[in-house]
């Protein structure tokens, strides 16, 4: 059993910025990470300054190396399996069957998407079946594109994605729940609604050709937008009865303090803005926070 200052479960984009926070603050940090982020099939990502068009794992390879130069930081290629509170903090075993201890936790293990069982959306998922416009949708503007959704989510997407490119379908997979006044904007809006149900994504390694319905029509595409389902890619918040939200995130304050004290979460996990900036910036956060609270702990502690 070790003892550490602050144990960081996930070690991608906002897992790594709290960990340099903390690293350059001289904390004892231990950092467990399983190597299976959400974004590992996106072939570039943006809206990230000085690394704008980089892989995910390019941009994470470099993060690791500069964290890791730290002393007082140590990477575990691992799964936390179980988390409880001590009197002195909170103790986390791994899957391997190691035992640690640490003051403070920061939970930065993000999400894990539900794919829908459609042949070839997970094969496209992240490629050119995409989430946001603002880290993909210059690639595809003006490109034929469709919308996986329907009801309220469908509406406000065709409304989001309209800026990128005028060439849209949206495709609710099954009758529409779309109201009949967003159904008369989207028309109007020269935007297709699709209620037939989908057979196939055909695709070229992860690159959109067409959409098959199961009435047989085809229609070409070069890009979807979707919103899936998701679950939080560990269940260490669950287990430490951290609030989750209605939509599923992990309830944080402005300091991404969680619910539960001396617990913090940042990243895809307790955010709606998936984005490696995003993450970033909530890392930072969280590491800085947890340090001052550690700090805070000492320096009013009273002395006698």
């Amino acid at each position: 059993m070790k003892d550490f200052d602050v144990i960081i479960i996930g070690g991608s984009s906002a897992g790594l910025s709290a960990s340099m926070a903390l690293g350059r603050a001289a904390r004892n940090i231990l950092i467990i990470d399983s190597g299976r982020p959400c974004n590992q099939p996106t072939p570039h990502s943006h809206n990230f300054f000085t690394r704008d068009g980089q892989t995910p794992n390019e941009i994470a390879t470099i993060a690791r190396e500069q964290t890791l130069k730290y002393p007082t930081v140590t990477l575990l290629n691992g799964v936390a399996a179980q988390a409880k509170t001590t009197e002195k903090g909170f103790e986390i075993s791994t899957t391997s069957g190691d035992i640690f201890n640490a003051k403070k936790l920061i939970l930065a293990h993000g999400i894990k998407d539900q794919l829908p069982a459609i042949p070839g959306f997970a094969q496209c998922w992240g490629v050119s079946v995409i989430h946001c416009p603002y880290c993909h949708g210059y690639e595809y503007k003006d490109q034929p594109t469709g919308i996986f959704a329907n009801g309220e989510i469908g509406f406000e997407m065709a409304k989001l994605i309209s800026n990128w490119t005028k060439n849209l379908t949206v495709f609710t997979n099954g009758k529409s729940t779309i109201s009949a006044e967003q159904e008369k904007i989207i028309h109007n809006n020269n935007i297709n609604i699709i209620e037939d149900e989908i057979a196939a994504f055909d695709h070229t390694k992860g690159y959109l050709n067409s959409i098959r319905l199961k009435n047989g029509e085809e229609v070409k595409l070069n890009a979807l937008y979707a919103r899936v389902p998701f679950v939080q890619h560990s269940d260490i918040a669950e287990q430490l009865s951290c609030e989750i939200s209605k939509p599923g995130y992990i309830v944080v304050d402005g300091k991404q303090k969680t619910t539960i004290p001396g617990v913090f979460a940042c990243g895809d996990n307790s955010s709606g803005i998936r984005s490696i900036s995003n993450a970033v910036n909530s890392g930072t956060l969280a590491g800085v926070m947890a340090n001052l609270e550690l700090i805070e702990e000492v320096f009013l502690a009273e002395k006698y």
